[in-house]
């Protein structure tokens, strides 16, 4: 597939996840878009400047920390947004556009996930840091997201070999495998990182304003 119909489809995506997000009724503050803005600027150095890189296109990173770590501070769309931005940008940065299509998909469902689990099932900014089972609350929302990447980093990275790159589905196969196992130290070690950087963030940032509890949307 060219370059061009790659761009095509990442802005058709980037369009559609924009559109969707419209739908959702979702609208930002400025210390919203600045937060947002920060995470996905630090998915993209976390990603280019500190992986070690593998075979078949697969890295082990820690850019998907700042996907996560921004559903929890914020919601869904907000996490789902600076890992998609952040880490599609990286994508492209490193000359792999027919990467960034699947990765805008896949880290904005990383998201979207974390952010469901933290406010709509245990509505993280209403519990107190001191209450029995917070510490477990915001390990399942952090790991939530991340682990179901496990799975859909490999599913969707099979069409992406195939279909974008004109691979031979045994070698496709084999390379999802291959990426599996690495998303899966990947979410490990980005949970560990979310939950630390969460339990830190959250209360500095609600003593200067730029969190309310109950606030999410």
């Amino acid at each position: 597939m060219s370059t061009t119909v790659m761009w095509l489809l990442l802005a058709v995506v980037v369009i559609l996840i924009v559109f969707a997000s419209v739908l959702y009724k979702r609208t930002f503050t400025v210390h919203e878009l600045a937060l947002t803005g920060v995470m996905a600027a630090l998915s993209l150095v976390a990603y280019l400047f500190f992986r070690i890189p593998f075979y078949g296109g697969s890295s082990f990173h820690l850019g998907n920390t700042f996907t996560a770590l921004t559903a929890l501070l914020l919601d869904g769309v907000s996490g789902g947004l600076a890992g998609a931005i952040g880490l599609a940008l990286a994508d492209i940065l490193a000359g792999d556009p027919g990467y960034a299509i699947t990765t805008f998909v896949l880290k904005f469902i990383i998201g979207i996930t974390c952010g469901a689990v933290a406010h709509k099932v245990f509505k993280l900014r209403d519990r107190n840091a001191h209450e029995k089972g917070y510490l477990v609350k915001v390990i399942v929302a952090a790991g939530s997201g991340l682990f179901l990447n496990v799975l859909t980093d490999p599913f969707l990275g099979y069409f992406r070999n195939v279909f974008i790159f004109g691979q031979e589905y045994t070698v496709a196969q084999a390379l999802s495998k291959i990426a599996g196992g690495v998303t899966l130290v990947n979410s490990v070690a980005s949970t560990v990182c979310v939950v630390i950087l969460y339990l830190a963030l959250r209360p500095a940032l609600e003593r200067a304003k730029l969190l309310t509890k109950g606030e999410t949307k």
